[in-house]
């Protein structure tokens, strides 16, 4: 009745993709029929079957044999193999002195048959073959696992997966069944342990891959855990709960791990780039940038359908997407040397397309830097991946290229295909294939992305779509935060119409409302030097506690031009003048001075835009108007002050600046200072069913245990619980195969589980205790896996506490149904201030609500009984309704200070209590029975050296720690690490 990691999921993998069951075997190895693609199987070796010694990577003997297969030279001299495998074993040993990354880039060239040799006659250079990418067949796919290496340290992977000979690929197995593991904890075994332990293995590896049986994620080497990613399946990832069984884990496995996908990957979905900080990285595709280009290439080959659009959200990496779709594209021999033309619309997304096709160093790429360059390239029929702006099209005569393997993609195609400018470029392409990719398109009569790109033939208009909620599941993107933070404000209209008259005495009744209407504009307002001074202090002081302690960056986003040196010259009063730039455009009209204080040309823009994704460089914020909205990928950007109207893909665009990985980061964030998200209140619900009431009859609970017991069972009626390994998890997994079923035995199981923790340890509970293991042990094997209990999220952040994290939780707006729940200090205010007979009802019935919760304290029974003479008085009309407010107000004053004081002696007492009980839970033999002076000894020193807040400083926690280390440590002598973080989290919660 066991599952385990190795029968569970491990034994799964060697099963799905072979045809051995291993836990079915025992002794000889018996092969079921393996997973077929086209005529390729992977073949199952035992580890210690493997000719090879422990501390060699390669399978030297499948490798030779591959040589003299593929290469007629090395066939017809086969001692020249061992020249071929000398070269790759050095660069094998290359990897102590330049890097996993930089080793791992030298190999794949000649996994890509990329490299020669002077094998030939006279010494001619010959291409090496390693693999036979056409011909499947010719090569070897063997799979072992429990794969002993040494090399700095011996390690033994899970899986390894060998084609001729060479480690591709290794995967890490864990358990379903315990809710603390997930594949985070695969990932970091291959990241941090072996990639360490035994680099030499990682120098041939395409990616790498872990899972628990629930879903499976892909990094390449040196890929820090955050940015590994899920391998999905398209067709299939609308439904956002289904990748919970080891049935879909099946499918996402027989999928990566084809060998066609496998070499797919390895020939046209890994590039080596060099990030910000000039250190090479590799980069693999994620699923959905392997799926949309994939379909791209595959469009263009059949030749019938011309046109495409891929619809992924913002920030999930069309970029990439590109630059995979051209790299595969120029490669196939169908297209007969095609030209690929990458067009933008903007020379932020130029510059942006441009950087990442160059880091990536992708070979035959060209930038267009004028019309004519354009037109020159076009006319002498360039073969090569062209990278260019919709604007240079706009002298382009019809028919300038009239050849029908030119492919172009089009970003954020919702803009570019656009009025003329769209029309001259197919008019000069006519036979192009038009593929546009856009993360916001637009559905209007005017501006159709669906009839510019969608073709007919693709259910919804699109070839590919990923959306916002699968790239944040897929954690390709983060979830943005809304932060409304409207300014208060009061116009005094009467005393401004009489100044205005004054003013304008002279002028005609014309000219005065030609001015009134231009003193009128939005743009006025929101420049008034009072609401920027205001907004300027509100956002430094925000940026201070929220953002720079991160160490994450920030935006500003302006009216216009003016008001961009307007908030640069007031932010300037507050923080140091380099921790700002404005980033503005310039034109041939403005001023000599502001031109020369100002401008900003294409290669300082750069220079600053590298300072500021620098996080060590002093610069901390961007000022903007138009620029950098679009096209500007700086994962350092966490937090947006946007004080401006933008609408529709503008507003989207420009606030997904913000949601790019990073680090630290676990949110972007929207701080709206103008009213844009006043509506998005209306998506907050609060789940009220949620909170139920505590039964506390425990014989009723005993009574009903084995009803409930028996309920949970009834979804498996049949089902042999004796089974062992993953057929009898899958057995399971398949009495319970919808979403329908899955839902009634989760909540069946939730309220048994509520049950089990009420009654125990009760002694009633132990006949149930081996089919209660079995049925958690299942529920756990198929519930989803949401975000891994925070462990990624606590892995990005390193040593901060869960405190910070929830601090930065930011609820976006209020619902108003539940508005009637809340007294504080602003709603009393408001009511005095406003003198609002509703707001006045609202309060009397929360206070008599409030006050009765505390019917036997005399405090609240005295408030209540004046309470009820005020209504009296009012409803008799023995005072007005302002009378009758202010005395409401005193009350409700009275109330929350009466609860205050209330809950101070109750936390305090709560404190010791939930101590006290912490220390007899924990309590061993080598604890001292004085439990209570512990407790008191904690009680009192905490009560010393807290301050309100203390949880959320690095300070107070430190000094927290510190006085807890010397009543446990030195006064009483126990050194228990468990006990410490235990106390430590119940002083946190109480005091």
């Amino acid at each position: 009745m066991s599952f385990n990691e190795q029968n569970s999921v491990e034994n799964f993998i060697i099963h799905n993709l072979t045809g051995v069951n291993l836990n079915a075997v025992r002794g000889n190895i018996a092969s079921e029929d393996a997973v077929e693609y086209d005529t390729v199987k992977w073949k199952y070796v035992q580890a210690d079957l493997l000719p090879r010694d422990i501390s060699e990577v390669f399978v030297e003997k499948e490798l030779k044999a591959a040589l003299c297969r593929l290469n007629p030279v090395i066939e017809a001299n086969p001692e020249k193999a061992d020249e071929v495998i000398h070269k790759l074993r050095a660069i094998l040993i290359t990897v102590n002195s330049v890097g996993l990354v930089r080793a791992n880039e030298e190999f794949a060239r000649w996994l890509r048959n990329e490299m020669t040799l002077p094998l030939g006659k006279h010494n001619e250079h010959v291409t090496i073959r390693l693999i036979d990418f056409d011909a499947l067949g010719n090569n070897s796919f063997v799979l072992c696992n429990q794969f002993k290496i040494r090399a700095r340290e011996t390690k033994i992977p899970d899986i390894v997966m060998f084609v001729n000979g060479i480690p591709l690929v290794v995967g890490e197995a864990k358990t379903p069944v315990r809710p603390a593991v997930s594949w985070l904890d695969g990932a970091h075994d291959i990241n941090v342990v072996y990639e360490n332990a035994v680099p030499q293995l990682f120098v041939p590896n395409v990616f790498s891959f872990a899972t628990e049986g629930k879903e499976i994620f892909i990094g390449g080497v040196r890929t820090p855990l955050e940015f590994w990613a899920p391998w999905r399946l398209e067709d299939e990832q609308d439904e956002l709960s289904h990748f919970i069984g080891l049935h879909d884990v099946s499918k996402q496995l027989t999928h990566l791990l084809k060998p066609s996908t496998l070499l797919d990957i390895l020939q046209y979905y890994t590039i080596y780039a060099t990030n910000s900080k000039k250190k090479k990285i590799k980069v693999v595709c994620r699923y959905q940038q392997y799926e949309g280009a994939n379909a791209i290439v595959q469009r263009a080959i059949d030749g019938e359908i011309k046109k495409g659009l891929i619809w992924h959200f913002q920030g999930s990496g069309k970029s990439l997407l590109m630059l995979f779709a051209a790299q595969k594209l120029r490669k196939q021999q169908e297209l007969n040397n095609p030209t690929v033309i990458i067009v933008v619309d903007r020379v932020d997304l130029d510059t942006q397309i441009t950087a990442t096709f160059n880091t990536a160093e992708v070979p035959n790429m060209i930038t267009t830097d004028s019309i004519r360059e354009l037109h020159t390239l076009l006319e002498q029929d360039t073969r090569k991946i062209i990278i260019t702006m919709v604007h240079k099209f706009k002298e382009a005569y019809p028919d300038m290229n009239k050849r029908d393997n030119i492919i172009v993609m089009v970003d954020e195609a919702h803009r570019t295909q656009e009025g003329d400018l769209g029309r001259k470029m197919r008019n000069a392409l006519p036979n192009a294939f038009l593929f546009g990719l856009t993360g916001t398109p637009i559905n209007k009569a005017d501006k159709n992305t669906f009839w510019a790109f969608g073709a007919k033939e693709d259910s919804g208009g699109y070839m590919s779509r990923y959306t916002f909620q699968e790239s944040i599941r897929d954690n390709a993107t983060l979830p943005l935060h809304f932060e409304p933070r409207l300014p208060n404000y009061h116009i005094d209209k009467e005393s401004l119409d009489i100044a205005f008259k004054e003013m304008a005495n002279d002028l005609s009744e014309d000219d005065r409302n030609k001015l009134s209407q231009k003193a009128a504009k939005m743009s006025v307002f929101l420049k008034s030097p009072e609401r920027v001074k205001t907004i300027v202090a509100d956002i430094v002081a925000h940026f201070q506690a929220h953002v720079e302690p991160e160490g994450l960056k920030a935006m500003i986003v302006t009216p216009d031009r003016e008001a961009c040196i307007q908030y640069k010259e007031e932010l300037d009063k507050h923080i140091d003048t380099e921790c700002s730039q404005v980033v503005i455009s310039s034109s041939a009209n403005d001023e000599f001075e502001f031109k020369q204080k100002w401008a900003m040309d294409k290669d300082k823009q750069e220079k600053v835009v590298e300072k500021y994704n620098d996080a060590d460089s002093p610069l901390k914020f961007l000022i903007v108007t138009a620029k950098l909205l679009t096209g500007f990928d700086a994962p350092v950007l966490q937090t947006m002050y946007l004080d401006k109207s933008l609408k529709d893909h503008t507003l989207l665009q420009a606030i997904c600046r913000t949601n790019r990985l990073f680090p630290n980061k676990t949110f972007g964030r929207i701080v709206d200072y103008f009213g844009v998200f006043d509506d998005t209140a209306k998506a907050l619900a609060f789940d009220e069913e949620s909170v139920k009431a505590v039964i506390t009859n425990l014989q009723e609970l005993r009574d009903r245990l084995p009803e409930w017991m028996e309920k949970c069972l009834a979804h498996f009626g049949g089902t042999d619980r004796n089974i062992e390994g993953f057929e009898g998890l899958q057995i399971a997994q398949d009495c319970i195969n919808t979403n329908e079923k899955r839902d009634a035995f989760a909540k069946d199981f939730s309220s048994l589980t509520k049950l089990w923790e009420a009654l125990s340890p009760d002694p009633v509970l132990n006949p149930f205790q081996k089919d209660y293991k079995w049925l958690s042990q299942i529920y756990i094997s198929v519930k989803p896996a949401s975000d891994d209990n925070g462990r990624l999220l606590w892995h990005a952040l390193g040593a901060q506490t869960t405190a910070l994290i929830h601090e930065h939780i930011h609820v976006s707006g209020i619902n108003h149904d539940m508005e009637e729940m809340v007294l504080d200090a602003e709603v009393i205010d408001n009511l005095m201030n406003k003198k609002d007979p509703k707001q006045a009802e609202k309060v009397l019935k929360i206070l008599v609500s409030r006050l009765n919760a505390h019917d036997n304290n005399p405090t609240f029974k005295q408030l209540s009984e004046r309470l009820e003479a005020i209504r009296d008085k009012a409803e008799k009309g023995l005072i007005n309704s302002i009378e009758f407010i202010k005395e409401l107000c005193q009350i409700a004053k009275e109330t929350l200070q009466a609860e205050k004081e209330t809950e101070t002696k109750q936390e305090l007492k709560n404190a010791k209590t939930a101590l006290t009980e912490l220390f007899l839970e924990l309590k061993t033999d080598t604890t001292p029975v004085i439990v209570e002076r512990i407790v008191n000894d904690i009680d009192d020193i905490v009560k010393v050296v807290r301050f309100d807040g203390w949880q959320n400083s690095s300070v107070g926690e430190r000094e927290v720690k510190r006085e807890l280390r010397k009543v446990l440590w030195t006064k009483y002598q126990i050194k228990d690490e468990d006990l410490f973080n235990r106390a430590y989290d119940y002083i946190k919660e109480y005091y």
